[in-house]
């Protein structure tokens, strides 16, 4: 068995507000748009087809108006709870040309709040090593913090 903690990036945040929220902010486009790119980027589309197989697709916008779009799948979908996509497939189950990583999202209530955890299982040590040296850290962490104000306000 191939042991998977070395490819694993993690960011958790204790967010005051309750899992449903969180998870509308995950699911709904419009709320995502408000949230999940890191200022000064935002999202200029955001695309969910909420069931395992449904397709998800974000396009972010950097200051210079350059776009950086990402498309994946969904894997499952556990209402108020848990999301996981992937990049490995495009659409449909169509394989995209490079797999980069899947998304464990979990939204846990914790004493009034939610234990909210953002795991990126990368396909390859290389994968992990490339999307921490990208700013996997500040970046999610700046739209935990994004979303949590966002999440306040649902």
């Amino acid at each position: 068995m191939t042991d998977l903690s070395g490819r694993d990036l993690v960011l958790t945040r204790l967010i005051p507000a309750p899992p449903a929220a969180l998870y509308r902010a995950w699911t709904e486009p419009e709320l995502l748009k408000q949230w999940f790119a890191p200022k000064p980027f935002t999202v200029a589309e955001a695309e969910t087809e909420l069931r395992p197989g449904g397709t998800t697709r974000i396009v972010m916008r950097g200051p210079d108006g350059t776009e950086f779009a990402s498309s994946g799948v969904y894997l499952e979908l556990v209402e108020n709870a848990r999301i996981v996509f992937t990049d490995a497939y495009t659409r449909a189950w169509e394989p995209a040309a490079k797999p980069f990583f899947t998304g464990i999202i979990t939204f846990a209530p914790e004493g009034g709040a939610t234990r909210y955890t953002a795991l990126a299982r990368h396909w390859t040590d290389e994968d992990r090593a490339a999307h921490e040296a990208m700013g996997f850290h500040d970046g999610w962490g700046r739209c935990a913090d994004q979303l949590a104000d966002l999440a306040a306000r649902l």
